[in-house]
């Protein structure tokens, strides 16, 4: 049976070396090529240049802006489905979004937000200004934080619901309220499952290019735009590499952190 368990795991390895090992090592690599194809550390004395900095604490606090309202949204919503009746049906509701193509939705966004949009439909019947609302920072976290939303409620809601209903009936027999049972309850026992949402949020937040490109124009530029730029604007293949190493090196330290934080959860 051992056997057979080892010849199972053979496709994962050829999975994994074919499209992790092998491009990473490719963007090391060309990360170590300059843009006239000779070996040399421009690239990464580059990177380490304010503009840079600035990109990345741009791209940072961006993640961060959408994962905040992301998190904010999602916990109540979490909380309101553990406790209905319908939960099958409300996380059916929740997973059939992501099932559509993301592009669909962002492009359905811009019919949203446009200059003869819904929303500014609406204003004008209300005999108010229109707004422009498309190719703005605010446009580009609204669609952000919609698009991440669900992957934010799952791992909520899966922690939410392994809390056992004696420790909610025992909290109530000693007397305590609403806000205590939350703050020392609830809140505690979904620790794992907030910091495994703002894993799948903020990381992949980080490196947003298309939404960006297509909600928020030129108004946000971040990691990803930057990466696209270099390999299909410049051309400079060893740049766009060095911003992609960059940007998975700072993907790690947020995972360790992260999971770090999981493991003390746990622990405690």
């Amino acid at each position: 049976m051992s056997k057979m368990n080892k010849w199972l795991f053979i496709p994962y390895i050829i999975w994994m070396i074919g499209f992790i090992i092998i491009p990473v090592i490719l963007l090391v690599y060309f990360s170590f090529i300059d843009i006239h194809g000779y070996f040399s550390f421009a690239n990464y004395e580059q990177i380490f240049s304010m503009r840079y900095f600035k990109m990345m604490a741009y791209s940072i606090l961006y993640a961060a802006i959408i994962t905040l309202v992301t998190l904010i949204i999602s916990y109540p919503a979490a909380y309101f489905i553990r406790n209905s009746v319908n939960q099958n049906l409300w996380i059916l509701v929740l997973i059939i979004p992501t099932w559509i193509n993301l592009l669909l939705k962002t492009y359905a966004f811009i019919g949203i937000f446009s200059h003869d949009g819904i929303i500014n439909q609406i204003l004008g019947w209300l005999h108010l200004p229109k707004a422009e609302l498309l190719f703005t920072a605010p446009a580009f976290v609204i669609v952000a934080s919609y698009i991440y939303i669900p992957f934010m409620i799952l791992p909520i809601f899966n922690s939410m619901k392994t809390i056992p209903e004696n420790l909610f009936q025992a909290a109530s027999d000693l007397g305590a309220g609403k806000w205590t049972t939350f703050r020392k309850i609830i809140l505690p026992l979904t620790k794992e499952g907030v910091l495994s949402g703002i894993q799948v949020t903020f990381i992949p937040a980080l490196s947003l290019f298309m939404i960006t490109r297509l909600i928020a124009g030129n108004k946000v530029m971040n990691i990803g735009t930057s990466i696209e730029e270099q390999f299909l604007t410049i051309q400079n293949y060893g740049m766009g590499s060095t911003i992609a190493i960059a940007l998975i090196v700072f993907m790690a330290v947020v995972l360790i952190i992260t999971k770090s934080g999981n493991e003390g959860g746990r622990r405690s």
